[in-house]
């Protein structure tokens, strides 16, 4: 087999690029900006000064910023480019429009999907980093509206959460952040029977959604489901067994 060199690439096999906050926190096996939450190889890119405010403002200031890294991402050869923050969606048709991969810049992209699955009379929980950011503005980039089956509920107040990943405070309890995660999934659910699955918009709550599913006994899906769906579209495996 002959192999052909690509221009400007010095190095090769990562499928899946990742754009990422500047946002200083311990991310855990399990979240997005973890490389060992994958099965496969993935590629980061940090946009400088690309902070927590910044994304919650909406600041659509760093869309050029944000595609830089898209196109650095795909000069050195993914095949995909996501984010590590539900409402990087905000840059979602600009990234689909200029990059030459596939583009899905947040969790909260599956909300269609979703809604097919469990039928209209049914209802998604949301659990998002800050119901108050997760607002018409951002729903409508998803192509959803307000008035869809949605049940939206965020950890805006709750104080672990805030300290590890907002204020960036430099240490994270995962049985304190998991306790709240629990805790704000199971209000959710009790005040809305409908609900029928539950999705996660943050980077930094797959590590939970284990917990979660045991505490509530509902499907889960969050950043990782998606990730590692997308993956297998772009990188096909050969089937082999027996008959």
């Amino acid at each position: 087999m002959i192999y052909t060199v690509k221009k400007g690439q010095v190095s090769y096999g990562e499928a899946i690029g990742i754009i990422l906050l500047e946002n200083y926190a311990p991310f855990i096996p399990g979240d997005v900006a973890n490389a060992t939450t994958y099965d496969f190889p993935v590629r980061f890119q940090r946009v400088k000064d690309f902070s927590v405010d910044r994304i919650f403002r909406h600041d659509m200031t760093f869309l050029d910023s944000v595609l830089a890294a898209g196109r650095d991402l795909v000069r050195e050869g993914v095949r995909a480019i996501t984010g590590d923050c539900g409402f990087m969606v905000i840059y979602q048709d600009e990234l689909a429009q200029e990059l030459n991969v596939p583009v899905f810049m947040s969790s909260l992209l599956q909300i269609p999907f979703l809604s097919r699955v469990i039928g209209k009379d049914k209802k998604i929980g949301i659990i998002t980093a800050d119901s108050r950011v997760l607002d018409e503005y951002v729903l409508q980039k998803v192509g959803v509206n307000s008035d869809s089956n949605l049940v939206i509920k965020g950890l805006e107040k709750k104080d672990h959460f805030v300290s590890a990943i907002i204020k960036e405070e430099g240490l994270l309890y995962s049985e304190k952040l998991e306790a709240e995660v629990i805790s704000t999934t199971q209000d959710l659910v009790a005040e809305d029977p409908k609900v029928k699955i539950i999705l996660l918009e943050c980077s930094v709550l797959p590590p939970y959604g284990a917990a979660i599913q045991m505490a509530i006994n509902l499907p889960v899906f969050d950043f990782i489901t998606m990730i590692n769906y997308v993956y297998t579209g772009v990188v096909k495996k050969r089937f082999e067994g027996f008959m």
